[in-house]
């Protein structure tokens, strides 16, 4: 009767260890951290080494809905995108030649005013200088001078579907650099996305290694596991820490990605 009671509560301490070795790996899995570790570490750093500003994200909620819609990012992006400002200075060039080809004709249109006074005569044969008819008219004169050559005739209008071409193909190209920066920014988006369900289920791995190395002290301390399925279990719980620092690492890496990518501050990305 008596060995049938230490049994019993033998079990109920090893269910009792095992709840607390759950809850203490679940609260290690979400970040909590002591005080006193907070203050240790340095002004930059948060818990675990992350920067401040990355830690504003939760990793138990959907990053879908902690960040602004895509097509609000993507606005942002074009706003901010070095490539579509650049095609779009070259496309604003181009439609300046191509409206300079246009009005290049009027080169060849020149006009003219002058003014004369005195008493100007004209030198002719059989003429007597001091007659009127040999007078120049005092007063203003103007005109126009029009020289239209074969090259503006045959030339010229090649010359403006040339530079309407220009035009039209740097339009073009400017939207094909949206459309690229639309299909990047959407890579950078779902790899963010998929980071952070991979950082999910490492940390659920981690939390149930956690538990297992746990257990696996207390019964090597009563003897009933040998040293080298214990070193299993740590050698286990090693694995599934370095797989989680690894995914955290590339779920930081992608916010910063994609901060870089759309070209402002990632606390611009967050909902408020």
């Amino acid at each position: 009767m008596k060995a049938g009671q230490n049994s019993l509560l033998h079990q109920k301490w090893i269910l009792g260890l095992i709840v607390w070795a759950v809850m203490e790996s679940v609260s290690y899995g979400q970040g909590s951290v002591s005080s006193s570790a907070v203050t240790a570490k340095p002004v930059g750093l948060a818990a675990e080494g992350m920067p401040l500003d990355s830690m504003t994200f939760d990793f138990n909620r959907d990053i879908t809905v902690q960040l602004i819609p895509f097509d609000d990012m993507f606005k942002l992006a074009l706003a901010y995108s070095p490539a579509v400002k650049f095609e779009g200075a070259v496309a604003n060039s181009q439609l300046s030649a191509y409206q300079l080809a246009k009005l290049q004709v009027l080169q060849n249109l020149t006009g003219f005013v002058n003014y004369s006074t005195g008493n100007q005569a004209i030198l002719s044969t059989g003429t007597n200088a001091t007659d009127q008819l040999a007078q120049i008219s005092n007063g203003y004169r103007a005109g126009v001078n029009v020289v239209i050559s074969l090259h503006d005739l045959f030339a010229r209008p090649q010359q403006i579907r040339l530079a309407k071409a220009n035009h039209d193909a740097t339009l073009e190209r400017k939207r094909i650099a949206e459309i690229y920066l639309k299909r990047e920014l959407y890579n950078l988006y779902q790899d963010l996305i998929l980071s952070q369900r991979v950082l999910q289920i490492r940390l659920r791995d981690d939390q149930a290694s956690l538990a297992a190395f746990r257990i696996a002290e207390v019964e090597l301390q009563k003897g009933k596991i040998t040293p080298e399925a214990h070193a299993f279990n740590s050698n286990r719980y090693a694995e599934t820490r370095t797989t989680v620092e690894q995914a955290k690492t590339q779920f930081i890496k992608n916010i910063y990605a994609l901060e870089l990518f759309v070209g402002v501050p990632i606390h611009q990305l967050k909902r408020d």
